[in-house]
Parts: C-alpha cells; structure tokens; sequence
C-alpha cells in the first residue's frame, strides 16, 4: 500500500478541519461519470440528538487524487457514536455527516488515480462523512476488496481489525502461542483481536462479556475460554484458568474497574493494552502494579500513527490485508440496519446488544456502482 504523499496531510482534512461535510464535498475539481445529483445522508444538527437522514446534493467535481464511492455497507465504530455526542478528541463543528468507514463500487476517480477505475469494490478509511449513500475518499486510503469477502464484511475490517493488530505487533510485541484476555469479546475490536490473536499467533484466548449467549458466541469462533462480567469475576477466572501465573497480554476497551482488573490479571513482565473507555470511566491505576510484575500499561491510539508515525499506520492497514487475502482472518458483521434506522443502530450499540461489527446496508451487494 504506497503512500505517495505523507498520509497525515491525507487525513488532516477528514479529522481536524471541522468544515461542513457538504461544503468540503462540492468543492471538489472533474467527475464527470456521475450522473447522480442527489444522495441521502444522516446529518447530525444537535450532539446526543438523533440523526436525520435528508437529501444533500452530489458531488460535481474530484480533486485529481480523490475517488467518489458508491457505499454498499458502513462500518459503525464507537468512535462515530463518540462523535455524535461531543465527545471525541476531535471535535467537528455542527452541522456534519459522521462515518469513516465505508465499502462499495467505484463511481469515478480524479485525473492522478491510476489503481481504481469504476465498478471496483473497494473499502475505504479516513472519509468524511461516511454515513451516506456516496462519499469522496483519498485514493490512498483506498483499497481492494478480497473476492471472497462481502461488501458488508468488509466494511468492518479495517479499523477495528488495524487497531487491534497495531496493539499487538507494534505495542505488546506479541509472541505465538502467549495467552491473551480481551474485555468487551464479543465486540467488533474485541473480535477482531480474538481473530487475530487465534488464528495469526495461535495464542490461547480469554474472552470476557455479558451473557451466556455472547459467551456461547466466543466459543463457537474458537475461543478457549470465557468470563461472564455478570455473574464471575474476572480476576478470579482468570487466576482459575492460568493456575495462578497470570496472561501475557491484555487488550481492554472498557475502561474504570474493567482495565484495573486487566492489570491486576496480568502475569510477569505481561502488557495491558487499553484501547478506549466505553464505560465512560478512566481509572486511576496504582503505578506499583506493574512494577510489583515487571508489567506494562500501554495506550493503543491507532488513528493518532497517521500524523506520529505514518510507515507503522501502513503496517497495521497491510499486515490485516493480507491475513484477510489468505483466508486466515473472517470478519463478523452481527447485525444489519438500513440507512433509516442508523439512530436504532447507535441505541443498539449503546445498549451493548451488537455482537460483532454492527453495518449499515445501503445497497445489495450486486447494484450497479451510482444506482
């Protein structure tokens, strides 16, 4: 995946303009295959209020390295339902189209995009406004669709599955056949780690949740073992399961009591990786934990390698690309919402009911790409 011009000029604009998304949309430079004059889209006017879907008009133009997508499938992230309240890193001003996940078929590319063309089923990463039936995406942050795998599979493959692969390569250094926990399991990025920690190091899998049924769900995809938040607790099980040594990595993305029991479960010179706070709680964790164990808590922010360390960002994208070409990673897309119902999909996240990556489907997977 070459990257012609540093990918942090790429995504400055997606993350940090804050510009209305239309506005930055129509003021694009030649597209001349899209016929399409206007598109539906989620807006959000007020944070924390519900989305409306209206129509906004079609991009008239693409700057020389854009592409303009037909969307298929949106991937739903926390992050996109951190945003609709406020309260993200990043701030965008109001009114704007969240969503920066997106698959579909190539409409048409800018004079400079040489590797696309229309009808190519690509997924894209870094758009703004992903929440709509079209978007522009940097042809760079582009990329191929495997044959075997569905428009809605990947449209949940890439950045939960980078994320969690730039945790333990490049944070945890993880080594095959080493025993991992991960909370919120059945998750997308809890998930896509059990995936990848499974099926690329053979490690031996802890998986923490809510319910029988999630918990019956991480079995049946290999999962060795399993702790109920509701009814066990997970430093005990996991002392249980470990005959008392401990796990060599933890991946955490809940945050308060859930990352402290991660540390305290932790074995000698083991690496926590918190990954995000969906509990809306960020602990304070007694410094004397990890050096009692000789252990290590570290902080995973995938998206801030764009701008710090972009060769390490293409690494992360390149290395789940390839697991996925080879068959050894499978993306699960849990459930489905149209494009209407994008406020029930939130709700159904918020409410912890996904199992898996939670998509939005716009289109059948055979619809011709600007239909």
């Amino acid at each position: 995946m070459p990257f012609h011009t540093p990918p942090e000029v790429l995504l400055r604009q997606c993350v940090r303009s804050g510009k209305n998304m239309t506005s930055q949309i129509i003021a694009s430079s030649s597209c001349s295959g899209n016929q399409v004059r206007n598109y539906r889209a989620a807006v959000v006017k007020q944070l924390g209020q519900p989305m409306v879907v209206e129509s906004l008009p079609a991009p008239k133009s693409l700057k020389a390295k854009e592409v303009l997508i037909s969307t298929h499938a949106i991937g739903l992230n926390f992050a996109d339902i951190l945003q609709w309240k406020g309260q993200y890193q990043i701030k965008k001003e109001l009114p704007f189209v969240p969503g920066a996940e997106i698959s579909g078929k190539v409409i048409d590319v800018g004079e400079n995009v040489k590797s696309y063309k229309p009808g190519d089923r690509v997924v894209a990463i870094g758009v703004n406004g992903g929440f709509a039936e079209m978007c522009v995406a940097d042809s760079q942050l582009v990329f191929p669709v495997p044959d075997h795998l569905s428009l809605m599979e990947a449209a949940g493959a890439l950045i939960c599955y980078s994320t969690a692969m730039m945790g333990f390569t490049r944070k945890a250094g993880l080594r095959e056949g080493e025993s991992v926990l991960v909370t919120a399991a059945a998750g997308a990025t809890g998930l896509a780690a059990v995936d990848i920690a499974k099926n690329l190091f053979n490690c031996k899998v802890i998986g923490v949740c809510g319910g029988q049924d999630k918990c019956q769900f991480l079995r049946d995809r290999g999962v060795d073992h399993t702790v109920d938040y509701r009814t066990e607790k997970i430093r005990d099980r996991v002392k249980e399961i470990t005959s008392g040594k401990g796990v060599d990595v933890a991946v955490d993305q809940v945050g308060g009591e859930t990352l402290l029991d991660c540390v305290k479960s932790l074995g000698f010179e083991g690496r926590a990786l918190t990954v995000g706070y969906a509990s809306g709680s960020i602990p304070k964790i007694p410094a004397n934990l990890m050096l009692l164990k000789s252990s290590s808590l570290i902080g995973v922010f995938w998206g801030s390698y764009v701008q710090a360390n972009p060769s390490a960002f293409r690494e992360s994208i390149t290395s789940v690309i390839q697991g996925l070409n080879e068959g050894k990673l499978k993306p699960y897309v849990g459930t489905t919402f149209s494009l209407d119902q994008i406020n029930e999909a939130f709700e159904h996240i918020l409410n912890r009911k996904n199992i898996g990556k939670t998509v939005i489907a716009v289109r059948e997977e055979n619809t011709p790409p600007g239909v």
